[in-house]
């Protein structure tokens, strides 16, 4: 497995993040070496769910209004629904996101975690994958929508839901130990589509 020595993860998050896709990720990149951080809008602590049952909270490492993207070497974005639902509504969560997408740096997304990237400008021309009920929502903002366990496209890394975690924590930990990629690439910046004239 990659060791991620050395490298600062944010977990972002708010309250009714899917319980198993926080804790599952963050154990493995925990393993692997990484110092991870939950990053939320909350003070103290933030619930989770396990499906529809309240699950477990987890302590807030670090409040949003007081980190810095530049302190984090990776991102990852769990899912729920209420959870991405809250964050893509508050502008210091997007500008949070658009800081990864623009610094090029890796970003792991799991379930309904991709809403956010969406208010974010990060799937525009993007290959991913998510919790089937958004796939409208991330193909009306152009992104290439499959289904598969795991997908991996130039630092973005996207998972459908808790059964895929396996799959996604080991592409997760992948991209995460190879760095940042060119600024920009995650939003397809680097590439232009040329279409014919008419």
């Amino acid at each position: 497995m990659s060791t991620l020595q050395g490298k600062r993860v944010a977990i972002l998050t708010a309250e009714g993040f899917e319980q198993s896709e926080l804790i599952e990720p963050r154990k493995a990149l925990d393993e692997a070496g990484a110092t991870t951080l939950v990053v939320s809008p909350e003070k103290g602590r933030v619930q989770g769910w396990n499906h529809y049952d309240k699950g477990e909270s987890v302590p807030v490492d670090v409040s949003l209004d007081q980190a810095d993207p530049a302190d984090f070497d990776a991102l990852m974005l769990p899912g729920g629904v209420a959870n991405p639902d809250q964050l893509r509504m508050l502008p210091a969560a997007v500008a949070f996101v658009r800081a990864f997408i623009e610094a090029g740096k890796p970003i792991a997304a799991i379930c309904h975690g991709p809403w956010t990237l969406i208010e974010a400008d990060g799937v525009n021309g993007r290959k991913l994958t998510s919790w089937p009920s958004i796939r409208s929502d991330l193909t009306n903002a152009g992104a290439r929508w499959v289904d598969e366990e795991v997908v991996s496209d130039r630092g973005l890394v996207t998972s459908r839901k808790p059964a895929d975690i396996p799959a996604f924590n080991r592409k997760m930990i992948e991209e995460f130990a190879e760095g940042p990629h060119s600024p920009g690439a995650i939003a397809g910046r680097e590439r232009r589509e040329h279409r014919p004239s008419a």
